[in-house]
């Protein structure tokens, strides 16, 4: 209850759905929240039980929920590694609120989980974890899935956050993606996105959270450099009040590969 009255009372959640509403209202599902969760972990046997807890508990128990695709990332660089990260969609806040009862009476989970739950302090799982809660995009209000996904081919996952030095300029970069045409911008010059979100509880806020996959490396350098020499975005880029140094003051990028059990 005390964690349903927290989410309740972001005081972002109603401007989410008022977004909702001018992007389409009630005959579209409202946009997903998703919680993205890292893990820092040592090396040695962390990882692998992290991985045995991911894989055969806690997914297949979200999945059996309904929370699905759940993605699972490893860190190539820009943190230190190893660091995984798992992302959750959820398709409300209520089922956000629900889930840690509902996974205490899933008994398949609690005995999957077993190892994960009953390990000692002194041989934890991991080192240390640390939780956002974001907000799709109405213009995106789910996660899309790369169509390499299905056959496990090559991907290269682009995590970046977007920081603001007050509300009003992380608006207008929200409104510069969101409405200004950026997104369209970005699937037309070759950068594929997998979700566009405002971070709504975590660190580094105000900020938004976008989700890039690339084939590799090489592909992702080309479409960037199709991206930066667009005619379209290098207009936007200059528009008074939308212009970087005045409404981003920080821009962090990490670099992912997914888990071999991942959804994305």
């Amino acid at each position: 209850m005390v964690r349903r009255e927290f989410l309740a009372g972001l005081p972002i959640l109603p401007a989410v759905a008022a977004e909702w509403q001018s992007a389409g209202g009630p005959a579209q599902a409202p946009p997903q929240l998703y919680e993205w969760r890292q893990y820092s972990v040592r090396t040695g046997t962390q990882p692998r039980r992290l991985a045995d807890y991911l894989q055969n508990a806690l997914i297949p128990a979200l999945n059996r929920l309904g929370h699905t695709p759940v993605g699972v990332f490893e860190v190539v660089f820009g943190l230190p590694s190893p660091t995984v990260f798992v992302l959750t969609p959820f398709a409300s806040a209520d089922a956000l609120a629900a889930k840690e009862s509902l996974l205490d009476k899933d008994e398949a989970f609690t005995r999957g989980a077993a190892a994960y739950a009953d390990a000692v302090a002194t041989d934890p799982v991991y080192v240390r974890q640390e939780v956002s809660l974001l907000a799709a995009f109405p213009q995106m209000p789910r996660i899309q899935v790369p169509s390499a996904t299905a056959a496990k081919g090559p991907r290269l996952f682009e995590l970046r956050t977007y920081e603001s030095h007050n509300e009003r300029a992380h608006r207008a970069k929200v409104k510069m993606f969101a409405e200004m045409g950026e997104i369209d911008i970005f699937r037309r010059t070759g950068l594929t996105p997998v979700f566009f979100a405002r971070t709504l509880a975590g660190p580094r806020m105000p900020s938004l959270v976008y989700m890039l996959v690339h084939e590799n490396m090489a592909g992702r350098e080309k479409s960037w450099d199709a991206f930066r020499t667009d005619p379209e975005w290098r207009k936007l880029s200059q528009t008074p009040g939308f212009t970087d140094p005045e409404i981003v003051s920080n821009i962090t990028t990490v670099f992912l590969r997914p888990a071999a059990y991942s959804q994305i």
